[in-house]
């Protein structure tokens, strides 16, 4: 049971997730291995805002194949997807899950809550 005041995202991630990260790189992989032992791909998913750091625009629909690899993942949680035949290296927290079992929507919903907090690694 979450203490009084700690919503639910809170304590997942400070206690499940990066509970002994003490440096901005153990902050990175602890985030990595959770989502790669959280994610069941490929899953559906689709673009609720558009960023810099992809082409993909809002509403757009995608098919997650993979966590991108660890070393492109040290400053934010990126994913390979396949759009319009074409397979793209895409930020996670511009993607919600459309098609995806329970373990994916919520560890994509904590990396939501991560990174609307303005938290980073």
């Amino acid at each position: 049971m979450a203490k009084p005041g700690v919503n639910q995202h809170e304590q997942r991630i400070s206690m499940e997730i990066v509970v002994d990260a003490y440096t901005e790189e153990e902050c990175a992989m602890a985030w990595y291995c959770h989502l790669e032992d959280s994610l069941s791909f490929p899953f559906e998913a689709r673009v609720h805002q558009a960023m810099a750091a992809s082409p993909l625009r809002a509403g757009e629909r995608v098919s997650v194949i993979v966590l991108a690899h660890d070393q492109l993942c040290r400053v934010a949680i990126f994913v390979r997807a396949q759009h319009n035949r074409r397979e793209l290296v895409v930020p996670l927290a511009q993607l919600v899950p459309v098609r995806a079992d329970q373990s994916t929507r919520l560890a994509v919903s904590d990396w939501h809550y991560w990174c609307d907090q303005g938290y980073s690694f």
